[in-house]
């Protein structure tokens, strides 16, 4: 496995498009769950994913505060479906925290979180902050990680 983090303009138009199509098979088509995927975000966006044997495996977008929230966020958190239950997720997720947190040096971190993954995210710090809704009949809950640093 190869892990990078890069930002928009430095992907290659074979990686932007590797990772678009897995962000398309599990949240449109995977989820039934048609809506706009490509969203305008990704060109001020850091871009963390693996890669195995030429295939986006794991991803998440991660955004600086001000693009999505007042504070930086997490998003398009993704495990392909043969590579779930195996820790990537909790990888992933550990180090999308430390770049935001020791690169970027945010202090706050919001999320979106499937109502499903409360208890995964809530073991990272994060909050919840808001009631749960629907999002694309998708139930989710806002949360937020402070860090004191």
């Amino acid at each position: 496995m190869e892990w990078y983090i890069k930002r928009f303009e430095e992907l290659s138009t074979s990686e932007l498009y590797k990772i678009l199509q897995e962000r398309v098979n599990v949240f449109v088509v995977e989820q039934n769950c048609p809506y706009p995927e490509v969203d305008g975000k990704d060109p001020k966006a850091y871009h963390l994913y693996v890669k195995k044997e030429e295939k986006v495996i794991a991803y998440t977008r991660l955004l600086p505060a001000g693009v999505a929230y007042e504070q930086a966020s997490i998003g398009r958190v993704l495990v392909e479906q043969s590579y779930r239950n195996t820790g990537l997720g909790r990888d992933i997720m550990n180090k999308s925290i430390e770049f935001l947190t020791t690169e970027l040096r945010e202090h706050a971190i919001k999320i979106q979180a499937q109502e499903y993954a409360l208890k995964f995210y809530e073991s990272f710090g994060f909050r919840a902050v808001s009631d749960v809704y629907l999002e694309d009949d998708i139930p989710h809950v806002d949360m937020v990680m402070q860090r004191i640093n």
